[in-house]
C-alpha cells in the first residue's frame, strides 16, 4: 500500500479526530489518512453481508428443485388457477372467475390511482428538497466556488443535482458513470453530500471555471439585494450553458423551476 513517508524515512501521520492517522497516497496521487480500524471493521462487516447474500442463494436454489420437470412456467400457474377456481364453485365457469377477479382489481386502482398519485408527487417534492438541501448547505459550495452566495449554490445544482437519488430516505451520490461515490477518508462508506459535491467538482473537466483562483467570474459575491430588472431562466436551460456563462447567468438571471 503506497503511505506517505517524512523526510526521516518514517510514515507521515495526519491528526483526525485526536487519531494519529498514516497517510495513504491514492492511484489518482491524491493524498488522504488511512483509518485502519475503520478499514477492518469495514471489511469484516461486507464479509459478513457476503455470507448472507451466499446463504440465501443456497436456500433459493433448494427451494427453486421442487419444480424441476416444470418448463412452462406461466402455463402450470394458469392450469393451477383454473383448478382452483372450479374448486371454489363460486362460478361454473371458471374464465368468469377470472373475469370478475380483473373487473374488481380494477376498479381498485381506479378508486385509489389519484391518492398514489399524489403519495408519488410529494416523494418527488420531499426529494427534490434533500438534493437542494445538500447544496444550499454545501461548506464546499461556500468557501471554494468563484461565484459566491445563492449564484455559486445554483450553478451547482444545475450540474450536479442529478448525480444525487434519494435511497431508503438517504441520498446517495453517483460518479458520471454511474457508480456510487465512496468517501476518501471512511474507507468502505458513501461519501456524505458535501464530500460528494467535492468529489464530482474535482472530476469535471470545467472545474477551473468553478473554483476561486481560477480567473472565473466572482461576480456572485455582489449579487445582494432584490431580483427586480432580472431576467428569468428555467433550470433547464441554465443546465445547458457552458460553466463560465453559467456563472454570469446566476448574477444577470433569476433561475426557476
Amino acid at each position: 500500500m503506497p503511505f506517505k513517508y517524512d523526510e526521516s524515512g518514517n510514515i507521515a501521520v495526519q491528526d483526525v479526530g485526536g487519531k494519529k492517522l498514516p497517510v495513504f497516497i491514492g492511484a489518482d496521487g491524491k493524498e488522504s489518512p488511512f483509518d485502519g480500524d475503520s478499514t477492518v471493521a469495514t471489511i469484516s462487516r461486507l464479509n459478513g453481508e457476503a455470507k448472507s447474500h451466499r446463504e440465501r442463494a443456497e436456500t433459493a436454489e433448494l427451494s427453486l428443485k421442487t419444480f424441476e420437470g416444470i418448463t412452462d412456467p406461466a402455463a402450470a400457474i394458469k392450469a393451477l388457477t383454473t383448478v382452483k377456481n372450479l374448486d371454489d364453485k363460486k362460478l361454473v365457469d371458471a374464465g368468469e372467475v377470472e373475469k370478475v377477479k380483473a373487473e374488481a382489481i380494477k376498479s381498485v386502482e381506479e378508486k385509489f390511482a389519484p391518492t398514489v398519485q399524489r403519495a408519488a408527487d410529494l416523494e418527488a417534492q420531499l426529494n427534490q428538497h434533500l438534493i437542494g438541501g445538500a447544496f444550499s448547505g454545501s461548506k464546499f459550495i461556500a468557501e471554494k466556488f468563484a461565484a459566491e452566495g445563492p449564484a455559486g449554490v445554483e450553478i451547482a445544482r444545475a450540474i450536479f443535482a442529478n448525480r444525487f437519488k434519494v435511497e431508503d430516505g438517504k441520498l446517495v451520490a453517483y460518479d458520471g458513470s454511474g457508480g456510487k461515490l465512496y468517501s476518501r477518508t471512511r474507507h468502505g462508506e458513501l461519501a456524505d453530500a458535501d464530500e460528494a459535491i467535492e468529489l464530482m467538482v474535482d472530476a469535471y473537466p470545467h472545474k477551473t471555471s468553478l473554483l476561486k483562483g481560477s480567473g472565473a467570474s466572482g461576480g456572485g459575491a455582489h449579487g445582494g439585494g432584490g431580483g427586480g430588472g432580472k431576467k428569468t431562466m428555467t433550470r433547464a436551460q441554465f443546465s445547458q450553458l457552458s460553466p463560465v456563462d453559467q456563472a454570469k447567468a446566476a448574477t444577470e438571471a433569476t433561475i426557476t423551476d
